[in-house]
């Protein structure tokens, strides 16, 4: 075969891999097109345009009838409920540690290696700001998901090509993608991972395509949300401000990824844009369990559905409370206008009709009227039924229900008769449990999210590199690691995030452990490390600028460890802290794996601060 040929054979075969991704992309697009009209319904209620529908062909249209004179306007309830419920999740932002393997020393140092990994990680990435987002996209359409990636164009520089462009370090990249993007192979497969393949599909500016892959493609307008050619006029269309947005001068770039099977043991990824492929090979990334290929997202429900990939959300329950409310409030104001501008009943020919109905009757007027005929009268419309406020006050009790925000303080005359602390702390948390599924979803989407950062840098971290981080007492750490060093990667949250206090019960929580002497040693007193951790919690950092000398003399003793274990020397201080340095070396010597001679090196250093703490007591 001439080389013509094989380049011939070869462009046939792109062309058939680049129409065999997009009608597998149309074919998933037609399956989830009434989810994605629930979705868009769901934002247009969200934002105040409630009066539209979706029709028998699944299409969003407004909805028409009624005289012209019947009011519809929106009172917005949904709104300020699911700005509640944000506001209420907002408050659990886990903080991500690495658990230990063993109690060996190594294990422990690469836990807390990685633990501050995942700290500086996630402040690197605005991980707080990525949930929010995320966050927002779960309670408008039931599923937001989070893609991490590995940026090769991010980080500190390393050198320069011959071109002249940079080689950088590179870093983990977390993003929240909205729903609108992700097309599974099955509508009815619960579990992401267990998916054939996952496509994610987004509009994209010719120009970063061709930065991103060096491939020229022609641009065109593309439905933001329906990810497809648009032939609609060049501003937003359709009913509602969420149904149609046109885009220019973009392309669609879908992604297919393919889990690893037989065929593809690797998996696979094709990337297509328009016409053109612009990648395929296996999964880049090995970031799933024991050193597997996966996906790289997560995803977060506000209300896992049985039965089916895609979550549902508490707007798509509340829309129908949300149309009856509307129309309560609409015919009690129309109730109120007849009552207030009146209703005239009007003899035929005895007064001039165009006249009362352009002026009516304002204060002061003359009203003439046929001799011989019935003056006008005001009809008698009595008051406003009480069953309007009755349906009223119904309504707005079963957003809250239904949503899981109720206010206590706007209940509160239904529990006048507790008095105690603890049962209103009892109310408070019955008054929250229904948001601790949605609690339960960012704290697993931010495990995934943690554990595969630390796969990324353990797979791409190839040299030395430098990251800083928060350390409290408003300073800042930094680590210096690499890939080779991330050994373990068993994310947990840690211990207090693990319960939804807010700051005020935290405080009180600390306040209640002092009290009861839980953070006293033996000899009564809080010890002051411990004291500036809990001045750190309670927000005074100012006041806990204080060194912890016992702290400073353990880790101390921790580098002698590692320095003899190497074969070095450790040399013995008149300023040591004998009883610190003869616990840590101790425990080291229990903890660790050593050979005999490290086994020597390590007593005879210990025997030194033995003898030094005798010393003190034959003087004394």
């Amino acid at each position: 075969m001439t080389e013509n040929e094989s380049q011939k054979k070869r462009e046939e075969e792109e062309k058939a891999l680049v129409e065999e991704v997009q009608t597998d992309f149309k074919r998933r697009q037609e399956e989830r097109r009434g989810i994605e009209r629930s979705w868009q319904l769901n934002m247009n209620f969200l934002n105040g345009n409630q009066y539209c529908d979706v029709n028998a062909i699944g299409e969003l249209e407004g909805e028409s009838g009624g005289y012209f004179w019947q009011e519809k306007r929106v009172f917005n309830y949904i709104a300020p409920t699911v700005d509640t419920r944000c506001c209420k999740l907002t408050g659990i932002r886990p903080r991500l540690a690495v658990r230990a393997a063993s109690d060996d020393d190594d294990d422990r140092r690469s836990a807390k290696l990685a633990s501050a990994i995942l700290t500086a990680t996630c402040e690197d990435c605005a991980i707080d700001s990525v949930i929010a987002a995320a966050t927002v996209w779960s309670e408008a359409c039931g599923t937001a998901f989070y893609k991490v990636t590995w940026d090769s164009y991010a980080g500190n520089e390393i050198g320069r090509l011959s071109d002249g462009s940079s080689v950088r370090q590179g870093k983990v990249r977390i993003t929240a993608v909205s729903p609108f993007e992700i097309y599974p192979d099955s509508l009815s497969e619960e579990n992401l991972y267990n998916q054939p393949s996952i496509i994610h599909a987004r509009a994209v500016p010719v120009g970063d395509i061709f930065a991103a892959y060096g491939v020229e493609v022609d641009g065109r307008d593309i439905d933001e949300y329906a990810q497809s050619p648009s032939n609609k006029p060049s501003h937003a269309t359709g009913h509602g401000r969420y149904s149609r947005t046109v885009k220019h001068g973009y392309e669609v770039v879908i992604e297919r990824y393919v889990r690893p099977n037989s065929k593809n043991p690797d998996g696979r990824l094709t990337i297509v844009a328009g016409d053109k492929l612009l990648f395929d090979g296996a999964l880049p990334y090995i970031n799933g369990d024991s050193q597997n290929r996966t996906y790289p997202f997560a995803a977060q429900y506000c209300i896992p559905l049985a039965g089916a990939f895609f979550g549902t959300c508490i707007v798509d329950r509340l829309i129908p409370v949300q149309r009856a409310y509307n129309a309560v409030k609409n015919r009690k104001h129309e109730f109120l206008n007849r009552i207030a501008m009146g209703m005239l009943a009007v003899e035929d020919g005895s007064v001039d009709t165009d006249e009362l109905l352009e002026d009516g009757l304002m204060p002061g007027k003359i009203l003439v009227y046929r001799q011989g005929g019935t003056p006008p009268q005001m009809l008698t419309l009595g008051s406003v039924p009480s069953e309007f406020t009755t349906e009223e006050e119904r309504l707005e009790e079963e957003f809250s229900k239904i949503s899981g925000t109720s206010d206590i303080t706007q209940a509160a005359n239904s529990f006048t008769s507790v008095t105690s602390a603890t049962g209103l702390q009892l109310i408070i948390e019955q008054d929250e449990a229904r948001l601790n599924v949605c609690y339960e979803q960012i704290k697993a989407a931010l495990k995934t999210i943690g554990k595969m950062s630390l796969r990324l840098y353990r797979q791409f971290a190839s040299s030395v590199r430098l990251m800083s981080y928060s350390a409290g007492n408003d300073g800042l750490s930094a680590i210096s690691f690499k890939g080779s060093d991330i050994m373990g990667d068993d994310v947990v949250l840690e211990a207090d995030s693990e319960i939804n206090l807010t700051p005020a019960r935290r405080r009180a929580a600390i306040y209640d452990m002092l009290d009861k002497g839980l953070f006293s040693d033996e000899n009564g007193k809080v010890p002051a490390a411990v004291k500036s951790k809990i001045l750190e919690t309670l927000g005074y950092n100012g006041f806990a600028g204080g060194r912890d000398l016992k702290e400073m003399h353990r880790q101390r003793a921790a580098e002698e460890n590692d320095t003899m274990r190497r074969g070095g020397a450790a040399e013995v201080k008149e300023y040591d802290d004998h009883g610190a340095h003869v616990e840590e070396h101790t425990a080291y010597l229990l903890s660790e794996k050593l050979t005999a001679e490290q086994e020597k090196r390590i007593c005879a250093h210990l025997n030194k601060h033995k003898s030094k703490i005798s010393e003190v007591k034959n003087e004394g």
